[in-house]
């Protein structure tokens, strides 16, 4: 069994990382496939997206939902563990959010035109 110092390390065995946290943001938003994910995050390297999809499934974050189709189809959703964390990835969005006012004033000035920064709109 494992011993931890502090809880939060647990968490950030499971979510800590540059991409977990930006992979289940953008699944926040509904099911996606991997070449989606891709054109969300084009700093990602699909070998990269692979291998941190793939820990998220290990450790229950994550269900890849594979359609017995031609061409193949796979698509990644948040398990109902996974959306448990949906306060803790709306609350690092925040701070994000303020840290960049802070910093920098207007934070559409360092943001990129994503998606998940623009309220109210429709993620497809």
């Amino acid at each position: 069994m494992k011993k931890y110092n502090i809880s939060v390390e647990a968490t950030l065995e499971v979510i800590g990382g540059k991409w977990k946290c930006v992979i289940l943001c953008h699944l926040t938003y509904g099911k996606k496939r991997t070449s989606d994910l891709r054109r969300l995050m084009p700093g990602i390297t699909q070998k990269m997206l692979t291998q941190q999809l793939r820990e998220l499934e290990e450790d229950g974050i994550v269900n890849r939902i594979v359609y017995n189709q031609v061409p193949p189809k796979v698509e990644y959703e948040l398990t109902e563990y996974g959306w448990s964390l949906k306060n803790i990835l709306d609350s690092l969005c925040s701070w994000g959010e303020q840290h960049i006012i802070r910093e920098y004033g207007d934070k559409f000035l360092v943001l990129e035109d994503n998606v998940l920064n623009r309220p109210g709109e429709p993620v497809t």
